[in-house]
């Protein structure tokens, strides 16, 4: 219960803090008519990496979240479909509204395989890596500090970036009960190393059973 009205807190307290403290929305316009059109090349290489992120950490949740919405009451993809665009706000709800299952049976679809595949672990990795790479080659991250306290598209992206990371525990320890892995010093290691944490789990954690 404890878990679940915090969650709800945290989701309308970031609902709250958007609407009325975060830095102003009109300068944002011209920069999300660059999103939206695919038109980055006047943009600040780490705001491109950071948006692109956002899009990694919904895919290194959904190799989690589909199976374990397999074991709840309620469908894992509506939520998941929303993430795509409302970002972390998208996913939370289903945080708050799943029950603990640290189980899972029956067959495998090719969708769980897909999301459950070390190969799909490697290749969000890889993606992730190159995105953080053109920050660092090529981004301002003076200038993105800076657009950090003046933007409030870029507030939000990198606020909603941070929640990503600080809500990963949140299904960490069922996904790996249902793997068989009780090590308590690797759920901590997995859930404190930012990003690369959980990139290194879904590289290497075993496969989930196949009934």
């Amino acid at each position: 219960m404890i878990r679940k009205v915090g969650l709800w807190l945290l989701w309308i307290g970031f609902i709250a803090y958007a609407v009325f403290l975060a830095p102003p929305w009109q300068p944002d316009v011209g920069r999300l008519q660059n999103f939206l059109a695919g038109n980055w090349t006047d943009l600040n290489a780490w705001v491109v990496a950071v948006f692109s992120l956002i899009g990694m950490w919904v895919m290194i949740y959904s190799c989690l979240i589909f199976a374990d919405g397999r074991m709840q009451k309620l469908p894992a993809w509506p939520f998941v479909l929303g993430s795509l665009g409302t970002g972390v706000l998208g996913l939370i709800p289903y945080l708050a509204l799943r029950e603990p299952n640290q189980h899972f049976s029956g067959p495998k679809d090719g969708w769980l395989n897909f999301w459950d595949s070390r190969r799909t672990g490697w290749l969000i990795s890889t993606s992730t890596i190159a995105f953080i790479a053109y920050g660092i080659l090529l981004g301002d991250w003076g200038g993105f500090v800076q657009e950090f306290q003046t933007s409030r598209f870029i507030h939000l992206m990198s606020l909603a970036f941070c929640l990503f990371g600080l809500l990963w525990p949140t299904l960490l320890g069922d996904d790996m009960a249902r793997r068989g892995l009780k090590e308590p010093g690797l759920f901590w290691t997995v859930a404190l190393i930012p990003l690369f944490g959980p990139l290194a789990y879904l590289c290497f954690r075993p496969p989930l059973p196949n009934d």
